[in-house]
């Protein structure tokens, strides 16, 4: 296969390896607590997230946390109600960064996740993490083509996905549920069901986002399969 197509398959892979296991075990699992996860995914998706993005996870659920309480309103990290839609469309990297330096967000928002003993050893170093994740990658498919796919990974995560949802999320869509957000079923495909945003924000412990039939969550195939061999547990759920 032509290195320029295995460059770009293998970038939109990680990425969306990397959107899965944000919106299952950042979102889902993590700060909505809508999920119980095993031990064992429990480091499997610390690991994947430690290679792919180099977030901490107290981090990430801080700032979603308070974007839930203080929604569109003064206090929202990443509103494009409040900054406007480019500005969080092309800066909502710059926002997260901002929010999530604030230690009084930290301890308001996440005081559960304070830093655990794998998190000191290991998970804390992001940027060690993705060094050896672009390492990695690089021993797999060869020194350029894995520094062009781990760029291209890092460009659509950090610049497409995260602020498609959080931007167009809450700008323009359709809508099951009266607030603030909306739906988009073309980009759920992509983003693990987490453009279904309006669907979620009326029903935010659900760990389920689709609600209609045309409308397909992703990573709630990879839950069901999970919860199928005892790796999660869905709360009032079976698996069936």
């Amino acid at each position: 296969m032509n290195a320029m197509w295995v460059t770009l398959l293998v970038a939109i892979g990680l990425t969306q390896v990397a959107v899965i296991a944000t919106s299952i075990y950042l979102h889902r699992a993590l700060a909505h607590r809508s999920l119980h996860i095993h031990p064992i995914a429990d480091v499997a998706f610390r690991t994947v997230l430690w290679l792919t993005t180099g977030q901490s996870r107290q981090e990430w659920v801080a700032v979603h946390r308070k974007h839930h309480t203080f929604t569109d309103r003064e206090g929202d990290p990443h509103s494009p109600r409040l900054v406007g839609f480019w500005h969080v469309q092309l800066f909502n990297v710059f926002y997260y960064i901002r929010e999530a330096r604030n230690a009084n967000t930290l301890e308001t928002f996440a005081p559960d996740l304070r830093p655990d003993r794998l998190d000191r050893l290991l998970f804390s170093h992001g940027v060690l993490g993705l060094g050896v994740g672009l390492t990695l990658l690089c021993g797999l498919i060869g020194l350029w083509p894995g520094l062009a796919a781990g760029l291209l990974h890092a460009g659509l995560y950090v610049f497409v996905m995260a602020p498609l949802i959080n931007a167009l999320g809450h700008w323009r869509g359709t809508k099951n549920f009266e607030n603030g957000a909306y739906n988009s079923r073309l980009l759920a495909w992509v983003t693990g069901g987490e453009s279904l945003h309006n669907n979620h924000h009326a029903h935010p412990r659900s760990a389920k986002f689709s609600m209609r039939r045309p409308e397909f969550d992703p990573s709630w195939t990879v839950i069901r399969s999970l919860a199928a061999v005892g790796l999660l547990v869905i709360p009032g759920s079976t698996v069936g």
